[in-house]
């Protein structure tokens, strides 16, 4: 059983997710804890990638750790888990491969545009329930990141069917090309709340953390 567990959340949230607080709960009943880093530090408008990696990487402090992430936050755990061997196994939730890449696609070329000459745009915060403004160096340090991280550790993949947020597909590519990877394709949106009690299961036997007897 790994001596860290690290729970990463997705853009424009934070530890109080509903999915964060669903698994530190069930990890809480094997008597586990499951630490949820705030991977913004406070700082929303100056968020970066790199940032947020540093974020983990403090954390962490080269234990042995296993990681699970959503959305952005998977995206994160790959990038980590890809760069450091003292992670023993990554659980990405519809992980937002190529997060800085897909920008333009969502935005279109004029908004991009304006995000660049003003510096920063409104961008909506779930976890602070308010618009908060982001800066465009999000942008620029995303796109020194690998779309697809080469992970070599296990991976267990859980995508929904219907996420419109992040289209199933790259999950689909990714599986496919790596065999150390575990794909489990479900009835859900892109928060996946729909199947937290199916996925804390399969969580727990993929991260063999112990059977819940409470």
């Amino acid at each position: 059983m790994p001596e860290t567990i690290v729970y990463l959340h997705g853009f424009g949230s934070g530890p109080g997710s509903k999915k964060a607080l669903f698994f530190a709960e069930q990890a809480r009943r094997l008597g586990l804890e499951i630490a949820v880093p705030d991977l913004t530090e406070g700082d929303f408008e100056r968020l970066t990638v790199t940032r947020q990696l540093a974020v983990v990487e403090r954390l962490v402090a080269g234990r042995r750790v296993s990681l699970i992430g959503s959305s952005l936050g998977g995206y994160l755990a790959a990038l980590y888990a890809a760069r450091h061997k003292q992670v023993h196994k990554a659980v990405l939730l519809a992980p937002a491969f190529g997060f800085a890449r897909h920008w333009p696609e969502r935005l279109g070329p004029d908004r991009i545009d304006e995000w660049r000459r003003n510096g920063w745009m409104g961008v909506y915060h779930y976890g602070q329930q308010r618009t908060l403004p982001l800066g465009f160096q999000l942008l620029e340090d995303g796109l020194r990141y690998e779309d697809f991280p080469e992970v070599h550790q296990p991976v267990l993949l859980i995508h929904g069917t219907r996420d419109e947020v992040v289209t199933p597909d790259w999950s689909r590519q990714y599986a496919s090309a790596r065999p150390n990877v575990e794909l489990e394709l479900v009835d859900s949106d892109h928060e996946l709340v729909n199947v937290l009690d199916w996925m804390w299961n399969r969580i727990r036997t993929f991260l063999d953390l112990g059977e819940d007897t409470a």
